[in-house]
């Protein structure tokens, strides 16, 4: 494990190893394993989808430095939520617009709550 740690320098860790940079990463990782678990798509499917959108991104100028690795997997997340009809496109942006609305009304270091004002913004 060492090897790969060292071939890897601009991965994030503690003194146990690799830990998620941001604790959005962590969520999106616990939704894909989530929905994995209740049948809503296979591995093999999430593997197949998450490297088409990191081959999307690359092709449109991603480095590939690791940096927007979680950015893939949270669109991957997104579009295969939305494919299996698990949620539409529609309320996939509805959200992350009350989300962005929530999260600028909210002191640093608070908190973040959605309200259904949020989504009227």
């Amino acid at each position: 494990m060492s090897d790969v740690l060292s071939a890897l320098p601009g991965l994030p860790r503690d003194v146990d190893g690799p830990v998620f940079a941001e604790p959005w990463q962590a969520q999106a990782f616990a939704m894909t394993l989530t929905l994995h678990a209740r049948g809503v798509f296979t591995w093999a499917e999430w593997a197949a989808a998450l490297a088409a959108e990191i081959k999307r991104a690359q092709a449109a100028g991603d480095p590939d430095t690791g940096e927007t690795y979680y950015w893939h997997w949270l669109a991957t997340l997104e579009r295969l939520v939305a494919d299996k009809g698990v949620a539409t496109r529609e309320l996939l942006k509805r959200t992350r617009d009350a989300w962005d609305h929530a999260a600028d009304r909210t002191p640093h270091g608070m908190a973040i709550e959605l309200h259904e004002a949020d989504f009227h913004s």
